[in-house]
């Protein structure tokens, strides 16, 4: 049997699968359909829209809506107050649920508090988007975006800190001790 934590008064709707360990707190509602991974944590007054699916450790800050169409995978952080949208031209005399776009948060990807995603636009793996970034196109592994409209100012490692390549185009995280390549604009981990 799974188990998990929800506040009294946290909504969580049928067909919903949470993975154990996972905590939704205060007034948040968890929509039908979802897929909640192990060891998430739900902050207050979040909505998760239908057939959302989170992966597992997966932090959800307080006041954060995250729609249908979206996908995070593990270990993805979303700050305070972010959001994601799900139509491009959204309009309230015409429905547009049929044209829901996807995005992935990839794994280990961290987004800042009140930062907006257009939908359609994936953030790669261990990206880092500053506090109130709006992206509006597609971010690269390990880069590090700020602004309105978000632009890319530099790389971070896996643990979330600045790297700064040598002519080699290597860098050393300064928590970890990992080493990157910086080759044709994309960062790898090397191992």
């Amino acid at each position: 049997m799974l188990e998990y934590f929800a506040h009294e008064t946290a909504v969580i709707d049928e067909g919903c699968e949470i993975g154990n360990g996972t905590k939704i707190w205060h007034f948040s509602h968890v929509m039908p359909n979802c897929v909640l991974g192990e060891r998430c944590n739900i902050g207050q007054n979040v909505v998760i829209s239908p057939e959302v699916v989170l992966g597992s450790n997966v932090k959800v800050q307080n006041n954060v809506s995250i729609y249908t169409g979206v996908i995070c995978e593990d270990d993805v952080f979303l700050g305070p107050s972010m959001v994601f949208t799900n139509v491009i031209n959204p309009r309230s005399a015409v429905n547009r649920r049929n044209q829901y776009l996807k995005t992935t948060v990839k794994k280990g990807a961290s987004i800042g508090a009140n930062a907006t995603i257009v939908c359609g636009n994936d953030i790669g793996e261990y990206a880092f988007i500053g506090a109130g970034a709006v992206v509006t196109k597609e971010i690269p592994a390990f880069a590090l975006v700020v602004g309105n409209p978000a632009k890319q100012i530099g790389w971070v490692s896996t643990h979330g800190h600045r790297l700064h390549f040598d002519d080699n185009g290597m860098a050393t995280c300064e928590e970890s001790g990992e080493r990157y390549k910086l080759e044709e604009n994309q960062v790898t981990l090397e191992k």
